[in-house]
C-alpha cells in the first residue's frame, strides 16, 4: 500500500506542476484558454491573476515531491489537505470540475497515505 499511497502523491504532484505551467505560462494559449473557458481578451487581463495561482499549484507540487523525498507522512498529510482544501474552496466558487480534478485525486491520495501508514 506505500507504494501505491507513493505513486498516487506523485500523480497529484504532477498534476499540479502541470497546473502550474498551463496557469503562469499558457493561459494566453489555446491549452490556457481552453481551461478557463476564456477568450483571448480576457485571457489576457486576467493573465496576472493566473499565474499567481500558478505559483501556488507550483509550492503544492514542490511540497508533494519534497513529501516523498523525505518520506514523511505528516508532511504528506499537510500538503494533500492543503490540496483538498483548495479543490473544495475552488469547486465551491470558481467551476466544480474543480472538485474533481484537483479534490477527489488529493483524497484518494491521501487516504492511501494514512491507510499504508
Amino acid at each position: 500500500m506505500h507504494t501505491v499511497a507513493q505513486v498516487l502523491i506523485g500523480v497529484v504532484a504532477a498534476l499540479h506542476a502541470y497546473i502550474l505551467v498551463l496557469e503562469m505560462f499558457l493561459w494566453q494559449r489555446p491549452p490556457g484558454r481552453a481551461l478557463s473557458g476564456f477568450d483571448e481578451d480576457l485571457a489576457r487581463r486576467t493573465a496576472p491573476l493566473a499565474a499567481n495561482q500558478g505559483l501556488y499549484n507550483g509550492f503544492l507540487a514542490a511540497g508533494l515531491v519534497w513529501s516523498l523525498v523525505i518520506d514523511s507522512l505528516a508532511t504528506q498529510v499537510f500538503f494533500l489537505v492543503c490540496v483538498i482544501v483548495a479543490g473544495l474552496y475552488g469547486g465551491a466558487t470558481a467551476n466544480r470540475r474543480i472538485l474533481v480534478a484537483q479534490a477527489l485525486p488529493g483524497a484518494l491520495a491521501l487516504g492511501a497515505a494514512l491507510l499504508a501508514a
